[in-house]
């Protein structure tokens, strides 16, 4: 077989990812971002710069019990802001072979990790939004699901096999749907995943 050329292009239904031959890529991936949430990064963080001004530099006359409060609350209240906020700038989407995976924050936590053999549909969703939700990060209600959110945006719903769905925002969650499903459709004939 002749190598591509210009003069000798590659016929469209020979190309990969056209027509009814093209397999799902071996990986998927995808991120969603919220530049948003370092802001209230930097809140907390101003927070902690505050907490460690008190406890160094502080002239408090009405006692030592005033003082230790305002310190512990400041670093405290800073502290989950800073890592609350982080854990959620952004979220990494991985579908594969068998599972996809989602990973949430630069430490990669929280994870979730679903088996596609406990799939059993997967729906793009063009706007998730946090009002929905009930806030940002990794929620739960129980008419609806357990979703990942990070921003307002796209986003895609995988419906599980006991019932359960998990929604994730993520940039072209149209094709992380497709790839789903196309995994599923492998799954269902009995050949192997990623072949």
């Amino acid at each position: 077989m002749r190598e591509p050329s210009p003069e000798y292009p590659t016929p469209p239904e020979s190309r990969p990812g056209s027509g009814a031959t093209a397999q799902p890529p071996e990986v998927w991936t995808g991120r969603a971002t919220n530049r948003v949430q370092w802001l209230l990064a930097g809140g907390g963080a101003a927070c902690i710069a505050l907490g460690v001004e008190l406890a160094v530099d502080s002239n408090w006359t009405s006692g030592v019990i005033a003082l230790l409060m305002s310190v512990v609350g400041c670093l405290a209240a800073g502290l989950l802001m800073l890592f609350g906020t982080l854990a959620f700038v952004h979220v990494a989407v991985k579908v594969d072979g068998d599972c996809l995976e989602v990973r949430c924050g630069h430490i990669g936590l929280p994870r979730r990790t679903i088996r596609l053999d406990h799939v059993v549909g997967a729906d793009f969703v063009p706007r998730v939004t946090p009002r929905q939700w009930g806030g940002w990060g990794y929620r739960w209600r129980p008419e609806i699901g357990t979703a990942v959110v990070v921003r307002r945006g796209e986003g895609m719903a995988v419906k599980l096999g006991d019932g359960r769905v998990f929604t994730v925002t993520v940039d072209d969650a149209e094709a992380a749907v497709r790839v789903i499903r196309d995994r599923l459709r492998l799954l269902g004939t009995g050949k192997a995943v990623g072949a």
